[in-house]
């Protein structure tokens, strides 16, 4: 007899896992999603068949007491930028290793999260620690599927919009990097293509790029995020050597917003040179076709209209 499928969320409280847990949520799925903190889930809470459990996903010993319950694992901690207290070998490749092997001893299906362009021997300290753990996880012995999506976008991005507050804030925007290449891939699709994996035995051993229908350059990026809001900011395209000055200084101030090694990733195009993975039926969604759902100033509008309301009563 088949086990009910229980699956476990690591990074649950994040952007992918916002968008992946209700959905399992609403399929039936039993769900538990494994948070720092309580709070940082809140907005999971209340979904009928989720759990949210206080704990450090990461922890070896929470590992070992939670996965040997579920029926599959979906590893999505990782981070942009390395800081004092969270590195990318920690986070991303002894992280991983933990995870795989705990997910081979508990018998559980592992779904991870890694990057495109992820390379043991590639630009930067962050493509190879996400290259690294790609290797943990194929050799753990445990079942696994690897996404290796282009930067996502979605309502609560940090790429979009950013550039959009950019633009609304400068006179004029410095631009590092215009002619990196990407293929941007919405949020709700990486999402429906990590559901999908975890119920089809012909994505294990898998490796899938995710990418959106279309390839833009930062620049062009830039100032479509621009033409949608209305922000007219001067763009200022930077060479080589503006470009790792800029990235040098940014990293040095709090905010996150550039660091050298961001600029070092971005010398390899993030595109996928190939169609949508056809194992998953659908095929990608438009960045304009729902990016002004939420960065056009009457998206803006709508998107504060709930938090308004409250404020009257």
């Amino acid at each position: 007899m088949t086990r009910p499928r229980h699956v476990l969320v690591l990074g649950g409280t994040g952007f992918v896992g916002r968008h992946l847990v209700p959905q399992l949520a609403a399929d039936g799925v039993r769900v538990t999603v494994v948070a720092r903190r309580r709070e940082y889930a809140r907005h999971l809470i209340l979904l009928p068949t989720v759990q949210v459990v206080e704990a450090d996903p990461l922890d070896t010993a929470t590992l070992a007491r939670l996965v040997p319950g579920a029926t599959d694992v979906v590893n999505l901690v990782g981070i942009i930028n390395e800081t004092a207290r969270e590195t990318f070998a920690e986070v991303h490749v002894e992280g991983a290793r933990k995870v795989a092997e705990a997910c081979a001893r508990g018998g559980a299906r592992l779904v991870h999260m890694s990057a495109i362009n992820a390379d043991p021997a590639g630009p930067s300290r962050y493509l190879r620690s996400k290259g690294e753990a790609e290797a943990l996880v194929a050799a753990a012995g445990a079942p696994f599927t690897i996404f290796r999506p282009s930067v996502i976008f979605g309502r609560e991005d940090a790429f979009l919009n950013l550039f959009a507050t950019l633009l609304g804030r400068l006179p004029v925007l410095p631009l590092a990097a215009p002619d990196a290449k990407f293929q941007p891939v919405y949020v709700a699709d990486v999402a429906r293509a990590f559901a999908h994996a975890l119920h089809d035995d012909a994505t294990l051993g898998q490796r899938y790029n995710l990418c959106g229908p279309k390839v833009y350059t930062l620049a062009e990026l830039v100032r479509y995020a621009g033409a949608v809001t209305g922000r007219s900011a001067a763009i200022v395209r930077l060479g080589a050597g503006l470009s790792a000055l800029q990235a040098r200084v940014l990293e040095l101030l709090p905010g996150n917003l550039m660091s050298r090694d961001n600029l070092a990733s971005m010398q390899v195009d993030a595109v996928c040179g190939g169609p949508f993975p056809a194992v998953f039926g659908f095929e990608p969604t438009a960045l304009e076709l729902v990016a002004p759902q939420w960065l056009a100033p009457e998206g803006v509008r709508s998107r504060y209209d709930p938090l308004r309301a409250q404020g009257r009563h």
